[in-house]
């Protein structure tokens, strides 16, 4: 096994590092404060590939492989986990849905738009009613000849005020429970959908979250994804490599807490040194960086096993788990080095220790992935 990163990887690394410092970080408090995802950011990341990393050359892809992804992701959220969310959720959930199961003419139609910026990528699934137990949603679509008709509303939506292409997830044969959930892609301005409800959210400021509403929402048959009937089993194969994103995200914004709280442990003095000569300080900043280090192991593997094809549930499930915990438990020590200035907004701990929570939360909650990962376990 050869661990080290190709000299492309590193290029990528770099590359994509030095864009974030330059393009984002000087904004960063300023979306936060505002709640807003800046729509401009979006031709720059296009550029850089950032909004098609692992589709097709065939549609504008990158066409890069899923660790290549994780680094891209890990470096968005080393200096703002806020725009690393939008655009995992642009790629690795409503892009990879249509990549992954959308007709030839659906990909056409819509990666393309996807992978330029023209739109951003918003993905339904999450109702006030059915979080984790997703098989349990209201929405409905019912066919009306040469339409489907969708009724209902769905909750948490990333980018579900702004996204311009989302798919969504709907009841269309409710004897058939999570056998009778199929997928549509609805275009932003259908007659019927609505955004509702924006959530003011603890962290992850900058990613719009909304309710998104649908009542007598009508499109064209040919806007299904997939079979009839088979959009939650595909949702589990999307949320498989969506939680590889979700665990890169975390080491990503893991790696950006200990280095803000490394350096502030170099600079600051206490007793006539600086903070970093006392061995508290030095065992949390050795625990961050070896909890890290197996964090970034276990994703990439993860990754290494989608890029070849085989199955990753439990290996992404692991990923996702460990690295969200651990990132939560970064943050928290980058809080603490920082003593009361890691309490105020003048210094990055606290926005990072906003930020981490969702990560324990989103795409599965910590008590979701290890009911998969023991399922797995027990069923292998």
């Amino acid at each position: 096994m050869d661990f080290r990163p190709s000299d492309d990887q590193e290029i990528l690394r770099r590359s994509v590092r030095e864009f974030a410092e330059a393009e984002i970080r000087p904004h960063v408090m300023e979306w936060d404060e505002a709640q807003h995802f800046p729509m401009d950011l979006l031709p720059k990341l296009a550029a850089l590939g950032l909004l098609g990393v692992q589709l097709s050359e065939e549609y504008g892809g990158a066409g890069m492989s899923a660790v290549d992804y994780c680094i891209c992701i890990e470096e968005l959220a080393r200096v703002c986990p806020a725009i690393a969310l939008s655009v995992a959720a642009h790629n690795g959930l409503c892009s990879t849905h249509i990549a992954m199961f959308g007709s030839d003419a659906q990909k056409r139609t819509y990666l393309p738009r996807l992978v330029t910026g023209d739109v951003l990528g918003a993905w339904a699934l999450t109702e006030a009613s059915a979080g984790s137990d997703a098989a349990g949603m209201r929405t409905t679509a019912v066919r009306q000849g040469d339409c489907w008709v969708i009724n209902g509303s769905k909750s948490f939506i990333t980018h579900g005020a702004i996204g311009g292409i989302m798919v969504v997830m709907a009841v269309t044969d409710r004897m058939k429970a999570h056998r009778g959930i199929s997928a549509f892609v609805v275009e932003h301005g259908t007659r019927g959908m609505t955004a509702g409800k924006k959530e003011n959210k603890l962290g992850m400021r900058a990613s719009d979250t909304s309710e998104v509403v649908f009542q007598d929402c009508r499109v064209p048959v040919a806007q299904m994804i997939g079979d009839e009937g088979q959009g939650f089993i595909n949702t589990l194969q999307v949320l498989d490599a969506g939680r590889i994103g979700i665990a890169a995200l975390s080491v990503g914004l893991a790696q950006g807490a200990y280095e803000a709280a490394r350096d502030y442990a170099r600079e600051r003095r206490q007793f006539g040194q600086p903070i970093a000569a006392f061995q508290a300080i030095q065992w949390k900043l050795a625990d961050a960086a070896t909890r890290i280090e197996a964090g970034r192991l276990l994703t990439y593997r993860a990754a290494h096993l989608k890029d070849l094809g085989r199955r990753m549930t439990k290996e992404s499930a692991m990923a996702k788990l460990y690295a969200s915990e651990v990132a939560v438990r970064v943050a928290d020590d980058c809080v603490q080095i920082h003593g009361g200035y890691g309490f105020v907004k003048d210094y990055p701990a606290e926005k990072y220790f906003r930020d981490v929570k969702l990560l324990t939360i989103g795409e599965g909650t910590s008590e979701i992935q290890r009911l998969v990962i023991a399922r797995q376990l027990l069923n292998s």
